[in-house]
């Protein structure tokens, strides 16, 4: 019974056993053991075992972050020359077919000598390809995509699944930090001046336009007062027109009209005696005109002188 039970070897759900015999004839068994409860030869036989979930390298300049103690970032040079610090993480995990291939291949070293070494050239070669400025601004993205594609493709040769790389943080050197912020400093107080600039102009177009406005209205009040001149002599010459036209067919409107003006308080009217009458004495018959003699009032008589009183002694 114990050396049945010496036998019995039982696998995790998250791994994956190797199993090393003195009696295969390539030294192991071509088949992984999986999950559960499985048997080996006694004293000839042994399993090592992988885990297969999911697994994080990171190398970062933060202490304790990292698997390494200490600064583990990544010092790459752009196209330009430029130096910069790169940290990041791989996700990874073993494939669950090829444990058998990483226990030939790699043991229990694929991480710090399989891993970590690819991570850093492949992340080294894609900065070299870029400019600095491509580097933290517009070609970021594209540049993580092609460190995941080249990476996951020479991971994938040696039986590792990766998942995902975190580009975590880009780091300059303090020159070149120090003139990207005298840079943006620049930037900033070029779009305020643009921004001022534009302010003056939008307020020089509004004055403008305020000034035409004022302008036109002159113009269309004084379009206007001469239209409204034109209309009233053109009405005027009318008027005069017809009333020329009128008293050339009946001159005696002209004495009319005289008649009319007079003031209604007038009663009395002194004419010379060399001065013709302005209008006809009648000549028979009842007539609406009065005569000279009903014109002229009748005059009063005059008052007789009071006697003066006398002194009585």
């Amino acid at each position: 019974i114990s050396v049945i039970s010496a036998g019995l070897v039982f696998i995790q759900p998250e791994e994956r056993g190797v199993v090393i015999s003195a009696i295969a004839p390539k030294g192991y068994r071509e088949q992984a053991l999986q999950p559960g409860l499985s048997w080996i030869v006694p004293f000839f036989e042994t399993v090592k075992t992988y885990p297969i979930y999911r697994q994080t390298y990171t190398m970062s300049v933060s202490m304790g972050e990292g698997q390494v103690v200490g600064d583990d970032s990544i010092l790459a040079r752009t196209a330009d020359g430029q130096e910069v610090s790169i940290d990041a993480s791989v996700l990874f995990a073993i494939d669950p077919n090829r444990v058998v291939d990483i226990q030939i291949t790699w043991q229990d070293r694929y991480m710090n000598d399989l891993v970590r070494p690819l991570a850093r050239g492949v992340i080294r070669d894609v900065i070299a390809q870029y400019g600095i400025q491509d580097v933290y601004s517009t070609k970021r993205t594209e540049m993580t995509q092609k460190i995941t594609d080249i990476l996951s493709q020479k991971l994938g040769d040696d039986g590792l699944l990766m998942s995902a790389f975190v580009l975590r943080n880009i780091s300059f050197s303090p020159e070149y930090a120090a003139s990207v912020e005298q840079k943006q400093i620049a930037e900033q107080l070029a779009q305020q001046a643009r921004y001022v600039v534009e302010q003056r102009r939008q307020e020089a177009e509004q004055a403008r336009q305020v000034a035409q406005g004022s302008a036109d209205a002159v113009v269309i009040r004084a379009q206007g007062e001469a239209d409204a001149r034109l209309i009233q002599a053109d009405a005027e010459a009318k008027a005069l027109e017809k009333i020329a036209q009128a008293l050339a067919e009946r001159p005696e409107l002209l004495q009319y009209n005289f008649i009319l003006k007079m003031s209604p308080g007038v009663q009395t009217i002194f004419l010379p005696n060399d001065v013709p009458y302005l209008f006809p004495l009648p000549t028979g018959g009842a007539s609406t005109v009065p005569s000279l003699n009903e014109l002229v009032p009748t005059p009063l008589p005059t008052p007789e002188p009071l006697p003066i009183p006398t002194a009585t002694p």
